[in-house]
């Protein structure tokens, strides 16, 4: 009986084994199919040609704000794209639009172009300053046409601070941080403007009234059709910079985006914010399709990002989610910085998920690679930009390896804003460490997507001062580890004050009564550029900043230009008082 049981044990064994052997090689034969297929999708023969580069940004979307991040909001457009592509699971910005697109453009930390405190509003004098070399410009040195769609941000009192004049060939789109989708108006002033140089080479911006009534993500997203049809014969390589309004205030959508959305939100505010991203979400298919039908998607790299978190503080209801990132727009924690991105490139890069540590400065030289071929082609004429923070990613992105970057600085704001940090504030990532110092919000809490009946409070004070998270190991920032590794804490604090020593002078201006829109026509124009300003014609020289200066030109602004750059009403603000109590005698402060 004895005997019978071992021989019964090891047949049992035997079988195990067997079971295990043939499960393995059922994963092996499953890898190698798929590593099989997504190669027969790549093609060697573009790895020689200079890719066609779309870069979109959507603007105050959460990072579970889409379907592809296990969201509640139908993107099937998205999901297809993120899904074929590189899914890129730790892609970081800044923490609201102004500083991300100043990142963006220029590869350079906020710190370092004056773009560190808050966003420009409307009818401030200053912006991205007129020494900084940025995408479009590299760009065109090796020969490729560029084009930009959408919002702008960042300066127009001058010609010189917009599109047309820093390097794109043509722009589509609102100079200012908001408007409304339908109007596309400011307050009491038309934002929406054809650029484009005629046949003279004469600068000419139309601006476009006969727009009226259309709503603004589906006439980028048609802008973005043309484009492509008239450059689908055009033999160099071009690059479209695509900034959807979709998903910033004020929410409201065509009703045919809501309707698909009535059997599983209940809430009408909800309901209106799916449908502004589904309206993106189509658009992006619109211009996906026109890619393959034309042919142009074989040679062409798409980038997606959002340009921060979503907005989940000082509103009445919350309809955004960052879930499960803590905080949101304005805030340096993940839900503020972190964003859902991915890039798709059928012929050059089979699909995957990436955890490389990749910052928004990072596109600008990542771009150049892709145009010069990694090096092999030289520019027409070498433009030297400033020293950038960024660094090349496509290895990272394409070969799957390690990020080019062990650390980058989140942002140093030595002044609070409305809605946001009532303390100045600091933050470093380095390696698997985030140190915050001052304030990391508001908001500072979690929200979960709004469908599942979540609800926050705007204007929580911070839980600490110096807050030290393991962001690998609690990507949600629940335990702050500030006493438990106090030589971590030390180091970043260091790290961040020679930062800081390289930081230059806020770039804030205060608001100019002269650019009010009733004075062109209920038009926005660059006021300091036209007759009868103040401000000689043509004359682009920069205002002199010295840090003597800086505390007057950076007083927090009004509630009404507040709510103006925001695109809120007073109905939407909630905790009134908590958003707008900032206390007005806090000094610059030096970490």
């Amino acid at each position: 009986k004895q005997w019978y049981q071992r021989r019964v044990r090891g047949h049992h064994k035997l079988f195990q084994t067997f079971a295990l052997h043939l499960k393995t090689m059922r994963a092996v034969v499953y890898i190698f199919c798929f590593v099989a297929s997504s190669l027969a999708r790549l093609n060697p023969a573009y790895a020689d040609r200079q890719p066609n580069i779309i870069y979109i940004l959507s603007d105050d979307l959460g990072h579970s704000d889409l379907g592809f991040t296990d969201g509640h909001v139908q993107t099937p457009n998205l999901n297809k794209l993120a899904r074929e592509g590189v899914l890129l699971t730790q892609s970081y910005v800044q923490q609201v639009c102004s500083p991300t697109r100043g990142a963006l453009m220029t590869g350079r930390y906020p710190i370092h172009t004056g773009l560190q405190h808050d966003v420009i509003y409307p009818g401030e004098p200053w912006g991205l300053p007129l020494d900084e070399i940025i995408i479009p410009q590299v760009l065109k040195e090796y020969n490729y046409s560029t084009h930009a769609v959408g919002k702008w941000h960042l300066g127009m009192h001058k010609w010189a601070y917009t599109p047309l004049h820093r390097g794109f060939d043509d722009f589509f789109g609102y100079y200012l941080g908001g408007q409304n989708y339908n109007s596309h108006k400011n307050r009491n002033g038309l934002d929406l403007r054809s650029d484009y140089f005629d046949k003279d080479g004469k600068f000419v911006d139309e601006l476009r009234w006969d727009l009226d009534g259309r709503y603004s993500a589906e006439l980028y997203s048609e802008r973005v059709v043309e484009l492509l049809n008239g450059l689908k014969s055009q033999e160099k390589p071009f690059f479209i910079y695509l900034a959807y309004q979709s998903v910033h205030a004020p929410h409201m959508v065509p009703k045919r985006y809501i309707d698909q959305y009535t059997s599983h939100i209940r809430n009408e505010k909800e309901k209106v914010f799916a449908g502004m991203v589904s309206a993106m979400d189509e658009g992006i298919g619109n211009i996906t399709q026109v890619l393959e039908t034309t042919g142009l998607a074989e040679n062409t790299v798409i980038v997606f990002s959002s340009d921060n978190g979503g907005n989940v503080n000082c509103v009445h209801e919350v309809t955004s989610s960052n879930y499960p990132y803590r905080g949101g727009k304005r805030a340096l924690y993940e839900g503020g910085v972190r964003t859902p991105s991915f890039v798709w490139a059928p012929t050059r890069l089979p699909p995957s998920k990436n955890n490389a540590m990749i910052h928004v400065t990072d596109w600008l030289p990542t771009f150049r690679s892709m145009a010069s071929l990694q090096g092999r082609l030289q520019p027409n004429h070498p433009i030297k930009t400033k020293p950038l923070d960024g660094v090349d990613q496509w290895l990272a992105i394409s070969e799957n390896l390690p990020s080019n970057r062990t650390e980058f600085v989140i942002n140093i704001d030595p002044k609070p804003v409305q809605c946001g940090h009532r303390v100045p504030h600091a933050g470093i990532r380095w390696r698997e460490w985030k140190l915050i110092l001052g304030a990391g919000g508001p908001p500072n809490g979690w929200y979960p997507a709004p469908a599942l009946g979540d609800t926050a409070a705007c204007g929580a004070h911070p839980d600490s001062y110096i807050e030290l998270y393991n962001i690998e190991l609690d990507p949600s920032e629940t335990r702050n580890l500030t006493l438990e590794y106090p030589d971590i804490v030390k180091h970043l604090t260091e790290k961040i004050r020679e930062y800081n020593a390289t930081a230059v002078p806020l770039g804030n201006k205060p608001h100019d009564p002269a650019s009010n829109p009733a004075n062109f026509n209920h038009t926005w124009m660059p006021w300091q550029d036209m007759q009868g300003s103040q401000t000689p014609l043509g004359n682009h020289a920069e205002e002199s900043v010295t840090k003597e200066t800086i505390s007057q030109d950076t007083e927090n602004i009004s509630k009404e230009i507040w709510l103006a750059g925001n695109q809120l009403t007073e109905k939407d603000v909630a905790g009134e008082e908590a958003c707008f109590d900032i206390d007005q005698h806090i000094n610059l402060v030096e970490f």
